[in-house]
């Protein structure tokens, strides 16, 4: 990354949402967050914005996450419904069974 290069809106947005998730975490808080996020809208240069993270550490990619726990979640649920429709098979089945 050169350094003295322009930073453009969505690299600054970039930073703020990575900003926005290291707040959550607990790494930063509400009035540091606020101050970083200032700093993001006057940064001219890539190396202006990379200064306001430099000493936190990298995130993994929030795109490939969601897709993992919506994954996992999906997958939950189906165990669910197939753990319900097998409940609900045996109990038609011995409520057949006894009258």
């Amino acid at each position: 990354m050169n350094v003295e290069l322009r930073a453009s809106d969505d690299d600054r947005n970039r930073v703020v949402a990575e900003l926005h998730r290291h707040t959550t975490a607990g790494r930063l808080t509400l009035d540091e967050f606020s101050d970083r996020a200032g700093a993001v809208w006057t940064a001219r240069t890539l190396g202006d914005l990379a200064a306001l993270t430099r000493d936190l550490p990298v995130l993994p990619d929030p795109a490939n996450v969601g897709d993992e726990s919506v994954g996992h979640g999906r997958r939950e649920l189906l165990m669910v419904f197939v753990a319900a429709a097998l409940t609900l098979l045996l109990l038609g089945g011995f409520l057949a069974a006894t009258r």
